[in-house]
């Protein structure tokens, strides 16, 4: 035995084992204490309780929902509601950053300077004062009935109204699949090996990939409308409310304008450290080769600026997912209100921090792995000489 504990490999086996040991003695005794004092205040641990009918209902759903529903219906309803939001919050913050970015690398000074007082500015205050300022903007506007109007749009202190075609969810999630699928086409179009064509004349097929996706698109929305309706319902007063069209609520617009401009502060520093990134010499090597000053981008900046600002960016995007947990700020039901709302009504903490807890687990491993298996994709391989 004493010789077995002056093996060096033995004595760290065995502390590893006493180390992880600890921890699994502390976990379960925390678990034991925690069903004891449940248990004394006559609450019944366990998830049960998913089964059972809410007995209230939500704001905001994309999902058919009634107060008769079970919890983990409305558990379920939470997390789409947060990957919606978070989808649309990180597109226009992507889209506001790369704006603001470009903006501050621009050899344009006063570019530059509206560009730096948009970070400055928003970047240093916090989001939940963002949030609290949103909401009161919007829900200060008009009533539905002094609303402001323009090319079939309604913006009032009930939210924004669009226009919506009249076509049933399938046809509508078809048509949506359509146009992500003429933007993605596109590009794998132009990065495929499958194809012999190279790289830089596959400009055609591009085209065409796009314009066959829209053409589906087009063609499910309109064999998809409604019978006896006209194929846009545009929103319109009726007495003291509006109806037809498409309500945004205010808490939604409130969460998606925060999340986009605090969001798209920080993403325009990456975007602006990214391009900074790229070697004058690369730069200066396609001039000399008679590229113009929009295919030095499109070729050389851009690429290579992407690899700089992808893991980064991948960081901030998990940042951004987390931070739609304001929505319990405003009234917002995303799976963060969700929980929050079972608790109260439930009882069930533990278990229902623990859904919350591994629900987002899930979505923000998931968004990681995604953004590794793309920088795995687009990584240079070998070493890079740089300027």
């Amino acid at each position: 035995m004493v010789s077995l504990l002056r093996n060096q490999k033995v004595r760290n086996a065995l502390l590893q084992i006493l180390y992880v040991g600890s921890i699994a003695a502390m976990v379960l005794a925390g678990i034991v204490i925690a069903r004891q004092n449940l248990a004394a205040q006559g609450i019944t641990s366990g998830f049960d309780f998913l089964f059972k009918s809410t007995g209230w209902d939500l704001n905001f759903s994309l999902l058919p929902a009634t107060a008769n529903d079970p919890y983990w219906w409305y558990f379920l309803i939470g997390i789409i509601n947060t990957l919606f939001l978070g989808t649309v919050g990180l597109t226009l913050a992507t889209i506001v950053g790369t704006i603001v970015g470009l903006a501050r690398t621009s050899s344009n000074e006063l570019a530059r300077l509206l560009g730096r007082t948009y970070v400055d500015i928003f970047r240093n205050i916090p989001l939940i004062l963002q949030v609290f300022f949103w909401y009161a903007v919007i829900t200060h506007l008009p009533t539905p009935r002094a609303a402001h109007e323009g090319w079939g749009f309604l913006l009032t202190s009930r939210g924004l109204y669009i226009p919506f075609p009249n076509i049933s969810s399938a046809e509508l999630a078809a048509a949506t699949l359509a146009v992500i699928a003429a933007i993605a086409l596109p590009i794998w179009l132009g990065r495929t090996s499958r194809l012999s064509l190279p790289v830089g004349q596959r400009g055609g097929i591009q085209l065409a990939g796009t314009a066959a996706a829209l053409a589906c698109a087009a063609i499910v929305l309109v064999a998809g409308r409604l019978a006896d309706s006209p194929l846009l319902d545009f929103p319109a007063l009726q007495g003291l409310n509006l109806r037809g069209g498409l309500r945004i609520p205010p808490e939604f617009a409130t969460l998606a304008i925060a999340i986009a401009i605090y969001g798209g502060s920080y993403i325009a520093e990456i975007v602006r450290g990214g391009f900074k990134a790229v070697g004058k010499g690369q730069v200066e090597a396609a001039l000399s080769l008679g590229l113009g000053p929009w295919r030095v981008f499109m070729l050389v900046r851009l690429p290579l600026a992407l690899r700089a600002m992808l893991p980064i960016l991948a960081n901030q995007y998990v940042w951004l997912m987390k931070a739609t947990t304001m929505g319990i700020a405003v009234g917002f039901t995303d799976f963060f209100m969700i929980v929050a709302l079972t608790i109260n009504h439930s009882g069930q903490t533990i278990e229902a921090i623990g859904i919350l807890m591994a629900g987002f687990l899930v979505i923000n491993l998931s968004l990681a792995a995604i953004f590794n298996r793309i920088n795995k994709a687009i990584a240079l391989k070998g070493n890079q000489l740089r300027g």
